[in-house]
């Protein structure tokens, strides 16, 4: 599928457009979403680039203590291949975002706050230690690893039109967005699926349930905060299932 063109990528996944909607050919947009043309960057620049950096900083550091915790219990279990999996997938879905460009346009209510940042950050709740094996643990690792590699093909898809918070970024319609208009989501879905599955318990059905309902809420802002953008409604009408062919 052709991808709709501009001067640079459009996104739409937590992703979502990179591209300044009439932006010239050759201006380098800043973080305050200015051309460049001034300077010196106003107040409001240097907000946004400061709570750019304090963020990125605390996803790093978050993700950092999550992973000392998973290593420390795999290396009392090295069975269990499913906790370094889910630490792979953390670091594809926070690490990646920590050095996406930085967005024109996000949106920054609530709802929108809360679907984006408990999802992304939903792996600090979940129980590491064993659960019950609802089916065993390659099997588990099998649908983390078809999971992962569908977000390395969705990701690759991206380039770096990638964020937590929904923002306009562009629109892209190639590669793993063909198929679906939010790849990214089904790859995580079957990643924590397959670590659900083989590490079962109360509290992990309880964090993977808020994190799906999370998903699709952040899916629900995404879309309306793009369809305000003619290229994306064209997109929209061409590729029919967000997630789930057939299904959703």
């Amino acid at each position: 599928m052709t991808k709709t063109t501009s001067s640079r990528e459009f996104d739409s996944e937590g992703r979502l457009p990179d591209a300044a909607i009439g932006e010239p050919a050759g201006a380098a947009p800043r973080a305050d979403g200015s051309d460049g043309g001034d300077n010196a960057m106003p107040a409001g620049g240097m907000r946004e680039a400061s709570v750019e950096i304090l963020a990125r900083v605390a996803a790093g550091l978050m993700l950092s203590i999550f992973t000392y915790a998973a290593v420390k219990q795999w290396l009392a279990a090295p069975t269990r291949v499913t906790l370094l999996l889910l630490v792979v997938s953390a670091f594809m879905t926070l690490g990646l975002a920590l050095f996406s460009r930085v967005p024109i346009k996000r949106d920054w209510t609530p709802f929108a706050f809360i679907c984006s940042v408990g999802g992304t950050f939903y792996f600090l709740a979940v129980r590491l230690s064993p659960g019950a094996q609802l089916i065993p643990e390659l099997a588990g690792a099998s649908l983390q690893l078809l999971g992962i590699f569908w977000q390395l093909f969705a990701k690759v898809s991206l380039r770096r039109s990638f964020g937590i918070l929904p923002a306009n970024r562009g629109v892209v319609s190639r590669g793993a967005y063909q198929f679906v208009r939010h790849p990214m989501y089904l790859g995580y879905f079957l990643t924590d699926l397959g670590f659900l599955l083989a590490n079962f318990g109360i509290q992990n059905v309880i964090v993977y349930g808020c994190q799906f309902a999370l998903q699709v809420g952040r899916i629900v802002r995404e879309e309306r905060l793009l369809s305000d953008d003619e290229r994306y409604r064209a997109y929209r009408g061409k590729v029919r299932f967000r997630v789930i062919p057939g299904v959703f």
